[in-house]
C-alpha cells in the first residue's frame, strides 16, 4: 500500500481536481485506488454508501477512481454554521457542533478517527491519493494539523505542491509555502504541479528552470487551463449562468450565506435553455420564470438574510403574475408555516416564521436523516434519484399532496395550485428524464435535458486525458513505489 499526498499552496488552487485526474490516470492502469480527505470543510457534501456524510468533491473523487464513496474517505467533515462555529462530522457521523478554539484543541482527539480511517482504507485498495485543505503554509494552524503536513508526517507519505498560475504569483506561492515549511516537510515534498496555465509554455519555461535550480524539486507538470471544466465544486458558486440565445427559462436562485449542495444546480447550469442566476447579497432580484430557495445549514439564519435582502416581497410578487417557486432541503422547509429549533441544532434555539406558503411546519431533531434514495415523480411517473441530508422533520397538511414518492414513502409537497413545490431530496435534477419533466412543469416547453451522469463521466476523462498529457506520471508512480 502507498499514499501520495497533494496540497496546495493556497485554497481552490486545484488540489480536488489533481486528486480527481490521478485516481482516474491510475484506476486506468488497473490500480485498485481511493481517495482520501483526512480534514475538510464545506457545505456541499454527499451520502456514502455505508450510510455516512463525505465532502462533496471526495465523492466525486471516489467515482473517478470507480469505487464507492465510504465515510473513510473523508474522516472529519466541519460544515460551518456560522463564523466561528461548525458542526463536526467524524467519520460520516454527527459528533458535535464546536466553535472554531474548542475544534482546535479537539483536532489531538480527530487525529485518531483520521489515522484509523485511513488505515481501513489502506486495508481495501492498494494506493491511496490525498487531498490537503488550504494551505500548509498556513502557521496559526500547524499545532495538532491533520489536513496537510500533519497527517503526511503522521503516515510518512510523500507530496505534490500545487500551485494555480491563473491568480498570478505562483513562483512566490511555491516558493514561500516551502520557505514556511520545517526542514522534514521541505524533504517530503517531491515537486511541484503548476494548474490552469494559459499560453505558449515557451514562455513559461524559464521561470520553471529557476523554480527547480532555486528550490531543488522537480516540476512534475504544467496543467492547461481546461475551459468550462464543470465537476462537482466544493465550494465555489459562479454567480452567472448559461445561455444560448435560444428562448430560456429564467432560473433565479439567491446565494444564501450558508447554502448547502449547490451542485443541485449543475444540471441547470448546462442545460441550453435555461438562464439560471445566483444572485448574491445586495443585488437586485431579477426577473424569473422559476425561483428555487436551495439547500441550507442554517435554515432560520438564512432565512432571517433572506427576508432582510427583500426576497419575501419579490417572492409572494414573483407567485402573483404565475412564476413558481421551488424549495429543496432548507429552501422546503422555508416554505412552511415555521421552523421550530428547540435543542439549537442548527444555531441558536428559538422558532421562526416561515414563508407560509405550504401548510407545514418543521421541527429539528437530533439525529441526522442520511440516505439515498431512488422513486419517481408522482405527476408524471418519471423516475428520479437522490440524497437525503437533514435534521429536520415536517409534518402538516401539505404533505398530502407530496411532490414524489421515495422507496415507497410519499414525499414533499405541492401547493393546490402547483405554483409552489418543495422536497428534501436533493439531485432532484440529476436524472434525464426528471429535469426534463419539472423544466416543463415550470414551463419550458419540449425541455429536453443534460445527462449529467454522463457529463460528469466525460469531464473525467478529458481532465485525465490532460494529466496524461503534461504530468510526469512515470515519477508519480516512482512515488507510489510502482
Amino acid at each position: 500500500m502507498a499514499t501520495l499526498m497533494i496540497q496546495g499552496t493556497t485554497s481552490d488552487a486545484g488540489k480536488s481536481t489533481v486528486v480527481a485526474g490521478l485516481c482516474r490516470v491510475l484506476a486506468r492502469r488497473g490500480v485498485s485506488v481511493a481517495p482520501f480527505k483526512p480534514q475538510n470543510m464545506a457545505l456541499n457534501s454527499a451520502v456514502t454508501a455505508d450510510g455516512g456524510e463525505i465532502g462533496r468533491s471526495t465523492a466525486l473523487q471516489a467515482l473517478a477512481a470507480g469505487v464507492e464513496a465510504h465515510s473513510d474517505m473523508n474522516p472529519v467533515l466541519l460544515k460551518p454554521e456560522s463564523d466561528r462555529g461548525a458542526q463536526v462530522i467524524l467519520r460520516g457521523r454527527v459528533h458535535g457542533h464546536m466553535d472554531a478554539l474548542d475544534y482546535h484543541a479537539f483536532k489531538r482527539t480527530a487525529r485518531e478517527s483520521v489515522l484509523a480511517a485511513w488505515q481501513a482504507l489502506s486495508a481495501r485498495h492498494d494506493v491511496i491519493v490525498a487531498e490537503g485543505a488550504g494551505s500548509p503554509a498556513e502557521i496559526n494552524l500547524r499545532e495538532n494539523d491533520i489536513a496537510n503536513m500533519g497527517f503526511a508526517e503522521m503516515v510518512d507519505c510523500p507530496v505534490l505542491l500545487v500551485g494555480d498560475i491563473d491568480r498570478g504569483g505562483v513562483f512566490a506561492q511555491l516558493v514561500g509555502t516551502l520557505a514556511l515549511l520545517s526542514e522534514s516537510e521541505r524533504s517530503r515534498t517531491r515537486g511541484f504541479i503548476v494548474n490552469r496555465f494559459r499560453g505558449d509554455i515557451a514562455l513559461l519555461e524559464p521561470g520553471l528552470d529557476w523554480l527547480e535550480s532555486h528550490t531543488g524539486k522537480p516540476v512534475l507538470g504544467t496543467l492547461p487551463y481546461l475551459q468550462g471544466l464543470l465537476l462537482d465544486a466544493e465550494d465555489s458558486l459562479g454567480l452567472s449562468g448559461r445561455q444560448s440565445g435560444e428562448p430560456a427559462l429564467r432560473v433565479a436562485v439567491p446565494a444564501l450565506p450558508r447554502i448547502s449542495n449547490h451542485n443541485d444546480f449543475d444540471p441547470l447550469r448546462l442545460h441550453p435553455r435555461v438562464e439560471l442566476t445566483f444572485v448574491g447579497p445586495n443585488r437586485p432580484i431579477p426577473p424569473a420564470d422559476l425561483i428555487i430557495l436551495p439547500g441550507s445549514k442554517s435554515t432560520r439564519s438564512d432565512l432571517a438574510w433572506l427576508r432582510a435582502q427583500g426576497w419575501e416581497e419579490a417572492i409572494m410578487r414573483h407567485l402573483r403574475y404565475g412564476g413558481r417557486v421551488l424549495g429543496i432541503c432548507g429552501g422546503f422547509q422555508m416554505l412552511g408555516h415555521a421552523i421550530h429549533d428547540p435543542e439549537g441544532l442548527e444555531g441558536p434555539a428559538g422558532s421562526s416564521e416561515g414563508l407560509g406558503l405550504l401548510e407545514f411546519e418543521t421541527r429539528m431533531v437530533a439525529g441526522k436523516q442520511l440516505r439515498n434514495v431512488s422513486g419517481r415523480l408522482l405527476a408524471e411517473g418519471v423516475p428520479i434519484d437522490g440524497y437525503e441530508i437533514h435534521h429536520g422533520v415536517s409534518e402538516g397538511a401539505a404533505l398530502a399532496r407530496p411532490l414524489c414518492e421515495l422507496a415507497g414513502e410519499p414525499e414533499g409537497a405541492v401547493s393546490a395550485d402547483g405554483r409552489v413545490l418543495g422536497t428534501y431530496l436533493h439531485g432532484l435534477f440529476d436524472r434525464p428524464e426528471a429535469c426534463t419533466a419539472l423544466l416543463v412543469r415550470c414551463g419550458l416547453a419540449e425541455a429536453g435535458a443534460v445527462g449529467l451522469a454522463a457529463h460528469r463521466e466525460a469531464e473525467l476523462e478529458r481532465l485525465a486525458d490532460a494529466l496524461e498529457r503534461h504530468l510526469d506520471i512515470a515519477a508519480i508512480e516512482g512515488l507510489l513505489g510502482r
